[in-house]
């Protein structure tokens, strides 16, 4: 804790030249202080709050026989309220209408039940291709529409934590946010000793919070498995645990600045400079208030102000994409919420990360598991992607996996779903949605971080390199991680890379595409998925039409039109 005015100043004012850490960190190359791994007071005891935060989440979420009833029925008030109105009022207003009008109830629900729901909706704002877009696009709303906390409950907190007047600290500080989300709201500061920084603090009594609403969220989620047929696929029950895992370890500020270490320290070793990581002040981050440099850049979507200013914005994606696959194959740590919000890309090109509270961390079977599906899916191997998502948990470890390439007939050419009536696409959904249902699949809590970033980084080439050619570029993925890595990967998945024939077969029926296609761009997959998109929607109405004709007001109807 800081003591006295004497102590303070001379803190800020200690190892102010040019950075050492810069050698073993992805840092700016001079920062405003020096991180000395034997000196940060807040390192030593992060191993011991992440094994308790772990160990505590079992717990929150535990089987209840009887609901958390206060909050439940408060919940479910909320979300009840929003489907009826959009049953009686949206939902007669056509498909489009009627997804946007839940998708608004939704959102205003989830900011209405506070803290917690509103980060549940900013993860399903960041999971393009997961969710509907309707309901992506609303959610993206939670990330900067939050109200604030009032600034004399912002410096109670941080004099709190500090044990120190505000002034003592900081010689300007923002009283406005510059952002404010669920857990924690950002502020602008001035150290005393002159550096910028940017002061991160929790909300008041959110802890609590949080705690309750995972108790209602973990009673809640099994109840759907055996009601939504689908649901026993996307697994609520393991959704509910990430959430929970992620939510309780953002709650502790130490362990978020532990986190900017680690990937740093990552992104160093393996030489992936282009992407930088803010240094979190050696002294002052606590529990509820994280100090840290001051970086800026253009948003990650302002293609036109980077392309005037000379940066390739398809070596930024690539640099994004290859550094987080490492990160999580190769080392098993990675950032767990991509989201435009959370990188900005500096003047020279270099991608700034952001938010590092929710961080992925792969046990050693689940990362060697990721590394065998990657390669096995550049290789065509079926029964090596099989096995691995088998190994991921997506799959009983009893599961046949012959049996599974049979019946689920991966081993035959793909359809190209852009040559299917509306009814073929839809029946073909089905068969296999059953079959997966029929076999326990589900989708494994390690899957969805994973699944989740991949989707944000494919959704991101749409505008900062819409015109690559996929297949080239997975080339090059390829070659890169067999070349730097080949000897590591062969030890660890059992199979010699360094010579396996790279046969994109098998990602271009995964694409729907034929095996003769030799070239397409992202801008051509998009078109394609589009046509998808509105084929499925032709089904969803000529369904909806033939069953009005069958109730009784259609029948009505169509007896009175005959002449």
């Amino acid at each position: 804790m800081l003591a006295n005015q004497e102590s303070i100043d001379e803190d800020m004012r200690e190892d102010l030249t040019p950075s050492k850490d810069y050698s073993y960190a992805s840092f700016t190359p001079k920062g405003p202080w020096n991180l000395d791994l034997d000196k940060i007071e807040w390192l030593p005891m992060t191993s011991s709050l992440r094994a308790r935060s772990k160990a505590s989440v079992p717990r929150l979420i535990r089987h209840r026989s009887l609901p958390p009833t206060q909050r439940v029925l408060g919940t479910g008030f909320r979300l009840g309220s929003a489907l009826l109105l959009w049953k009686f009022i949206d939902k007669q207003k056509g498909q489009s209408n009627s997804r946007k009008g839940i998708s608004r109830r939704l959102r205003n629900s989830f900011e209405a039940l506070g803290p917690t729901y509103i980060k549940l909706g900013q993860i399903i704002s960041a999971g393009e291709g997961i969710f509907p877009d309707e309901l992506v696009q609303e959610f993206k709303q939670l990330r900067d529409h939050v109200t604030p906390q009032d600034f004399a409950t912002v410096r109670t907190t941080i004099e709190s934590e500090f044990q120190a007047d505000l002034e003592d600290i900081f010689s300007k500080f923002e009283e406005t946010p510059i952002a404010a989300a669920s857990i924690a709201q950002v502020h602008l500061a001035t150290l005393r000793s002159g550096e910028d920084v940017v002061v991160k603090v929790q909300r008041s009594n959110v802890a609590d919070l949080v705690r309750k609403d995972l108790a209602a969220m973990s009673w809640i989620a099994p109840q759907l498995v055996g009601r939504i047929p689908i649901a026993a696929l996307a697994n609520p029950p393991a959704f509910v645990e990430l959430f929970a895992e992620t939510i309780v370890e953002e709650l502790d500020f130490r362990l978020e600045a532990a986190n900017m270490l680690d990937i740093a320290e990552i992104l160093a070793e393996t030489d992936q400079r282009s992407i930088v990581v803010p240094r979190p002040h050696p002294r002052l981050v606590t529990k509820k208030v994280l100090v840290m440099e001051r970086l800026s850049g253009y948003n990650w979507d302002d293609v036109n102000s980077m392309t005037d200013a000379g940066i390739d914005t398809q070596k930024v994606v690539r640099a994004a994409l290859i550094s987080f696959l490492e990160g999580a194959i190769l080392h098993g740590v990675f950032h767990g919420d991509l989201h435009g919000g959370n990188l900005l890309v500096q003047s020279d090109g270099k991608v700034a990360l952001l938010d590092f509270g929710m961080t992925g961390r792969l046990e050693e079977s689940k990362r060697v598991a990721f590394l065998k599906l990657m390669f096995g899916g550049t290789t065509n191997d079926i029964k090596m992607q099989v096995a691995a998502l088998r190994d991921l948990g997506a799959l009983p470890r009893d599961t046949n996996i012959d049996e599974v390439i049979k019946d689920l007939a991966l081993d035959q050419p793909a359809k190209d779903p852009t040559q299917m009536s509306p009814d073929e696409l839809m029946a073909e959904i089905r068969d296999i949605t059953k079959a997966l249902l029929g076999y326990g699949a589900k989708l494994p809590k390690e899957l969805i971080l994973f699944v989740k970033n991949m989707l944000f980084l494919n959704a991101s080439i749409a505008f900062l390199a819409p015109d690559i050619d996929i297949f080239q570029e997975i080339m090059y993925l390829v070659t890169y991680f067999t070349s730097k890595y080949g000897t590591v990967i062969t030890e660890e998945i059992g199979v010699d890379v360094t010579s396996m024939p790279i046969d994109l077969d098998g990602v271009k029926g995964s694409l729907g595409l034929d095996g003769s296609v030799e070239q397409i761009t992202y801008r051509e997959l998009q078109e394609r998925r589009e046509l998808i998109r509105k084929r499925m929607e032709e089904h969803s109405r000529s369904r909806k039409v033939a069953a009005s004709k069958r109730s009784p007001l259609g029948t009505l109807k169509s007896r009175l039109n005959r002449p």
